[in-house]
């Protein structure tokens, strides 16, 4: 049975938090003389002297009504990355913990266990990129405190089995932590809906690809109330700047214009699979549920240098563990698609 109490580290239960003056007075004043804020303003046409909302409230409460999950179980921090390494500062004891992951899959799970001295225990996906259940069983221990499932994973863009991932959720006693960056690309649906079933439950998110917001880094966790408690207490006190809070604010009114966005590069993903099975030297399209598709190909290094020769850029995956002689491919506008497969052709390997 869960425990939030049997794996955060001592230190962050007993830690006081850093309170600022925006937690010491909610609310609206006509004078502001508790920040040391610069009270004649900003050299810039939008005012950013004053301090943001330290839990950017408004923003979580447009996520709620879009996601149906109560702003409570939702935290925003810079990039998903943030929400990645708060997890480690605050359940994985340094030199004690470990966590697994299961390549191939999103660096930043191995970085951010590096940065944290924490052990990192790989178990290898599937040779079709599924769990393999029985070797994450056996790769936990007594200190074993998050595993980490990308689902759709990236970078080989699948779903992973839903059915395998409740069963983690129901015997381990750690945090389960999904990475749903690209589930707005998925036939799938999201887990944030099972968060009331199972309290080791962390779902991340962002609104850095389907939301095209990458450059603000606003990146969503969604958990248990006690979970969230946790994020909020290590988190710094204003990570998420005013114009990122308001910039993304602006965005998220306007879903109908990312719902067709979304249609239309799953559009341009069917139809760049089609172009991509006409050229010889691929071998094999992974099936995808992301907005980028993992080409199997016989010459990945030459075909990547070829590309970036003529200013196409993707990414070389030749050299991951499972990926070998793969590029990964993002899926572009009409054109950019168009472009890419008319260079391919030049390809003579």
């Amino acid at each position: 049975m869960f425990d939030i109490n049997n794996i955060i580290r001592t230190n962050i239960k007993n830690l006081k938090p850093y309170s600022s003056a925006r937690d010491e007075f909610k609310g609206e004043a006509s004078v502001y003389l508790d920040a040391n804020e610069n009270a004649f303003g900003s050299p810039l046409a939008t005012q950013y002297n004053r301090y943001p909302d330290p839990m950017a409230y408004a923003v979580k409460t447009r996520l709620s009504e879009i996601k149906g999950v109560p702003a409570k179980n939702i935290f925003l921090g810079n990039g998903s990355d943030e929400a990645i390494d708060i997890l480690f500062r605050s359940f994985c004891n340094p030199s004690v913990d470990n966590v697994i992951i299961v390549p191939p899959t999103y660096g930043m799970y191995e970085v951010s266990a590096n940065i944290n001295d924490v052990e990192l225990k790989r178990v290898n996906l599937t040779a079709d990129y599924q769990l393999n259940l029985e070797g994450i069983a056996e790769a936990i221990d007594k200190n074993t405190k998050l595993i980490f499932i990308c689902s759709p994973n990236n970078p080989t863009g699948n779903s992973i089995h839903r059915e395998d991932i409740e069963t983690l959720l129901a015997n381990f006693n750690g945090i389960v932590v999904i990475d749903e960056a690209y589930i707005n690309f998925s036939r799938q649906k999201s887990f944030i809906q099972e968060l009331t079933e199972y309290a080791n439950l962390v779902v991340l998110q962002t609104l850095s690809k389907a939301w095209g917001l990458a450059a603000l880094r606003v990146g969503m966790a969604f958990a248990s109330e006690e979970i969230i408690e946790v994020f909020n207490k290590v988190k710094p006190p204003y990570n998420i700047n005013e114009a990122s809070q308001q910039l993304a604010l602006g965005a998220l009114q306007n879903t109908n214009q990312v719902n067709e966005w979304i249609k239309e590069t799953l559009k341009e993903r069917d139809q760049l699979v089609v172009n991509l099975k006409n050229l010889d030297f691929v071998l094999d399209i992974y099936p995808s549920d992301a907005n980028f598709i993992l080409v199997k190909t016989t010459a990945a290094d030459a075909i990547y240098n070829l590309l970036v020769d003529k200013g196409i850029i993707i990414r070389n995956r030749n050299k991951v563990e499972l990926c070998e002689g793969c590029l990964r491919i993002t899926i572009g506008t009409p054109q950019e698609n168009q472009t890419l497969i008319e260079t391919l052709k030049s390809y003579k390997g």
